[in-house]
């Protein structure tokens, strides 16, 4: 197995804003992790935080949960950190859901909130 050196950041459109503070508050420990997000979240988190290595995959429903599941298939994800809103239903459901799967599947660390993140953070991150 190869070793994971990648960071998964997803968040729902209600969450973007949090996810980028998440990122600002949090930018010495993911300097050095390459960064894969979806589309806008990942825009988002460059915004905040340039100096960080930060891969735009698609947007979620466009495929990019997709090519973030096939990396955590791949062994190369060493933490999804997807901030989803509870509230708000989503048309790509099934998409977020077999995300999640994999991540159970290939026992990778997932936060869903950012109470979690701030917990599984530092311990990946050392």
């Amino acid at each position: 197995m190869a070793e994971r050196r990648k960071i998964a950041l997803i968040a729902h459109d209600k969450m973007k804003e949090q996810m980028a503070d998440f990122a600002r508050h949090h930018q010495d420990a993911l300097e050095g992790w390459q960064i894969v997000a979806t589309g806008t979240t990942g825009g988002q988190v460059q915004d905040a935080c340039p100096k960080l290595n930060v891969t735009r995959m698609k947007s979620g429903p466009l495929g990019g949960d997709q090519q973030i599941g096939a990396m955590i298939a791949q062994e190369e994800v060493a933490l999804l950190v997807f901030f989803v809103d509870p509230l708000t239903p989503m048309p790509h459901d099934v998409d977020v859901k077999a995300l999640m799967r994999l991540a159970i599947l290939y026992d990778t660390p997932m936060a869903l909130n950012r109470a979690t993140a701030e917990v599984l953070l530092p311990a990946i991150a050392r």
